[in-house]
């Protein structure tokens, strides 16, 4: 029950968004002048609607995000009637009309803003000196232990006596997660990676832990076990039989810290931009991440950095509630409104950024044929642009569609 009202509570809250990022398109607009005739949540069938001035409000059946009707978006626009001519959208200057269809994303990024203050003096961000960690190999050797491991490291679930899958030996021999390794068999270890090291050259059978719990020494004998396990520096490489012990690196920095308001102003700051980079990245990725997406759709494995859309999002969201990690919906939450909002700001047709684009050219190009004591070659012809249009419309209903179905056949957990 958890699950079903987090996912219908992230679905709310990204409508909620969307309709916001609409109203800062009419908002912007009417305080500048332009006409806005129509503003609605959802599409299709209108179940409401009613009137107050000269703009029509409304809900639709269908709630998958919203509109605002901005009289002539372009000089193309045919329904545009005589008296609304001078207050076409597209004859106001190009910082008015660039401020207009920027105001969707910004309304995006302030709410992630507002969301990352409030996750980052009530509930915590991600810890500054973990994210610094790059190679956990290199940290001191302070484990976490495991009750069961799996035979082999493609296995999905542990269960012990299940697909040869057996306790933990380090918890069964009474190591706790927290403790520092010093020595394994009589060999020092001075960090994670020589532990792990160790414990792999090692042969199976018992072998003695030296450790320190709270600063007071001890030692432990553990069984240590084989299993496939791949190589250490190459996850994905052949798999060989070695010693496991079913350890884990943990460190005893918490994982998230919550700051004061004026401290969080900073932190907020400092780890939007991060998000804003990572999305970015995440963007460069997409190509190559298509292929990962149709086979986990034909049987694969779902690749975790693969793309999800609203309905992959949804989900996790409301496994976030199932579990009782609420910060994991509100990360989530923020990550796809920044998202969204720099993916609005792309140079292309139909998104707010190819309006934007387009402005700014016809700036540019009057000001050089102006400079060339040229006439003004005037508007650009949207109707030209219609091809390139419709190709992006393809693509990206295609990526949608892809997206969707993978998130319904194979969906990402933030469990696994």
């Amino acid at each position: 029950m958890l699950y079903w009202l987090g996912v219908a509570a992230f679905a709310l809250a990204i409508l909620i968004s969307v309709s916001l990022h609409e109203l800062g398109h009419m908002i912007t607009a009417k305080r500048f002048g332009m006409k806005v005739t129509k503003y609605f949540v959802g599409f299709g069938p209108t179940i409401f609607s009613f009137q107050r001035g000269e703009t029509e409000y409304g809900l639709k059946a269908i709630p998958l995000g919203g509109f605002c009707k901005i009289v002539g978006m372009t000089p193309q626009d045919d329904d545009v009637e005589p008296e609304d001519q001078p207050r076409a959208m597209w004859r106001f200057p190009v910082w008015k009309r660039t401020i207009v269809m920027s105001a969707g994303s910004i309304t995006h990024f302030l709410l992630a803003l507002v969301a990352l203050w409030f996750a980052a003096v009530f509930v915590g961000l991600p810890n500054p000196k973990l994210q610094a960690i790059t190679d956990e190999r290199t940290q001191p050797a302070m484990i976490q232990v495991a009750d069961c491991i799996p035979a082999t490291a493609a296995a999905q679930t542990c269960v012990v006596g299940q697909d040869g899958a057996v306790a933990g030996p380090a918890s069964a021999a009474g190591l706790q997660t927290g403790d520092l390794i010093v020595k394994v068999g009589g060999k020092p270890v001075v960090n994670y990676g020589q532990l792990t090291d160790t414990i792999r050259a090692s042969k199976p059978g018992p072998t003695v832990f030296e450790y320190t719990r709270k600063g007071v020494a001890g030692s432990k004998t553990v069984n240590l076990v084989q299993a496939q396990r791949a190589p250490l520096d190459n996850p994905k490489g052949p798999v060989a039989q070695v010693a496991v012990a079913g350890i884990g690196w943990t460190t005893d920095e918490p994982a998230l810290v919550t700051y004061g308001p004026v401290e969080g102003v900073k932190a907020t700051g400092d780890f939007g931009w991060q998000m804003v980079e990572g999305t970015f990245t995440a963007f460069k990725k997409i190509p190559q991440k298509v292929p990962a997406l149709w086979h986990s759709i034909t049987g694969s494995e779902r690749d975790p950095e693969t793309p999800i859309s609203v309905v992959g999002a949804s989900r996790l969201g409301g496994e976030a509630i199932a579990a009782g990690v609420p910060q994991y919906f509100l990360m989530i939450f923020i990550s796809l409104n920044v998202f969204i909002g720099i993916f609005n700001l792309l140079p292309l047709l139909p998104l707010d950024g190819g309006h934007i684009a387009i402005a700014w050219y016809e700036r540019a190009r009057s000001w050089l044929f102006a400079k060339m004591r040229k006439p003004d070659p005037g508007r650009v012809d949207y109707y030209k642009l219609m091809p390139v249009t419709y190709a992006v419309i393809l693509i990206g209903g295609a990526f949608t569609l892809l997206t969707v179905t993978a998130d319904i056949i194979n969906p990402i957990s933030i469990f696994r």
